[in-house]
């Protein structure tokens, strides 16, 4: 493996640099936004704009890869997410913030589809590990780049330039690359509907999962904004959420397993409930200048179990779908999970504008029990998985639809569909005068 990880260590390395900035510039925004006064719907509204873009992204990216090449397509990309970042710090005007949101999501969405074409060219022979690396590596430094809001402050034009250097930087390790040019992208998906059909519970896990990690990416900073934490603490709470999901998802999901999915999900649902509530008591705690220990604890076990509702809902998807529908019905979960992040920000801006901090966890409470009582209802009408027939966990986060190329499982059910195919080929080899039967039939029509 460590060879294999050393050949695409510049891709890597890249990708670190620039959502080290892309975590840093998601925070900056909503404590900017609150100092500036924005209303905390407003404030939602901007963080959505981020998400539409993705789902834009999704669109519009892949025929521009194709028409100019990845290397081209990553240079503008990275060169556009630079030039948001400071025009953020510029021009302080919340409709400006909004435009310039969406165009920060399509270009992140063009930095992801690169780079995982990239790696998925490079890493066939250990693609789960990769798999998993890479997206504990996305999550890290996701969380990393928290603590860089302390080294100019929130207020000050100089962090948002901190952001445009290390979308600037990112670039150089990708630009120099010698990993080879991978093949064009193709996205094609299954129907939402037809998804829903087949993997009701994951579908559902998808989207409402999005609502709560869009929250989290979108409103957490504002919350601890009014909550009263400084700075420095604002950035502890954001990476304990992140680094939560990067450490609790592998241990979750291997549980999700031996088990029921759909009954590990309510848990994992159950569980970020009772840390919503941790979340709403702590709340009166601030206005004495004094967060106890144990609030810690539970903004990181709260982040394991928000980050991890969406890998577990991808693989209770796999369960339910046939070796030929799992690679489209990955790319619509991310279409459901991008489109759950859409109204996360702005419906949880809206109860903060109601009822203060507490409408944070208030939200995330309800969105979590609408989860649970909805996936209850799956299981009182549909059978489980047998054991035998379930694929293995994988750590997964949303990222682009290239990476669902990039899963591991996704290359079994390839082989699986291969191997299955041989065995009818060789059945049909074995049947006496098998060759003739085309034949025959065609003139009996």
């Amino acid at each position: 493996m460590l060879p294999t990880i050393l050949s695409i260590q510049s891709l890597l390395l890249g990708m670190g640099i620039l959502l080290a900035g892309s975590g840093l510039l998601a925070t900056l925004l909503g404590l900017r936004a609150h100092l500036a006064g924005f209303p905390d719907v407003m404030i939602g509204l901007i963080m959505s704009g981020f998400y539409v873009g993705y789902i834009l992204g999704t669109l519009w990216i892949p025929p521009l890869i194709r028409r100019i090449g990845h290397v081209r397509s990553f240079t503008a990309m990275a060169a556009l997410s630079s030039a948001t970042a400071i025009v953020h710090g510029l021009w302080v005007e919340p409709w400006a913030w909004l435009a310039l949101r969406v165009v920060s999501g399509i270009s992140l969405l063009g930095l992801y589809m690169v780079i995982e074409s990239w790696l998925n060219e490079q890493s066939s022979q250990i693609r789960g590990q990769i798999f998993g690396f890479y997206m504990t590596i996305s999550l890290l430094a996701l969380g990393a780049g928290q603590f860089l809001i302390s080294v100019y402050g929130a207020d000050a034009l100089g962090s948002f330039a901190l952001v445009a250097l290390l979308f600037s930087l990112g670039l150089i390790p990708v630009a120099l690359t010698q990993v080879k040019q991978p093949t064009p992208i193709q996205t094609d998906r299954l129907s939402v509907f037809r998804l829903y059909r087949l993997a009701p519970t994951g579908a559902t896990g998808a989207l409402l999962s999005g609502t709560v990690t869009g929250s989290l990416w979108g409103m957490a900073a504002v919350y601890a904004s009014r909550m009263g934490l400084p700075e420095p603490k604002i950035a502890l709470f954001m990476a304990l959420l992140i680094f939560g999901g990067a450490f609790l998802q592998w241990p979750l999901g291997k549980l999700s397993d031996h088990f029921d999915r759909r009954k590990v999900l309510i848990g994992i649902a159950g569980a970020g409930v009772l840390s919503s509530i941790l979340l709403l008591s702590i709340v009166p705690l601030s206005d004495r200048g004094a967060v106890p220990h144990i609030f810690w604890v539970g903004v990181l076990l709260f982040g394991g179990f928000a980050f991890s509702l969406y890998a577990v809902s991808v693989a209770q998807t796999h369960d339910r779908l046939g070796p030929g529908q799992v690679l489209e019905a990955t790319r619509s979960l991310l279409l459901l999970n991008g489109a759950g992040a859409i109204l996360g920000p702005l419906l949880s801006g809206l109860f903060m504008q109601w009822l203060g901090a507490p409408g944070f966890p208030v939200f995330i409470l309800l969105t979590l029990l609408l989860l649970m009582a909805l996936i209850v209802h799956r299981v009182m009408h549909d059978a489980p998985v047998p054991l035998g027939e379930r694929v293995d966990f994988v750590v997964s986060t949303r990222t682009s639809a290239v990476a669902a190329e990039f899963d591991p499982r996704i290359e079994e059910a390839a082989l699986q569909m291969q191997t299955e195919g041989d065995l009818d080929t060789d059945v049909d080899s074995d049947v006496p005068g098998a060759e003739a039967m085309p034949q025959a039939q065609a003139a009996d029509k």
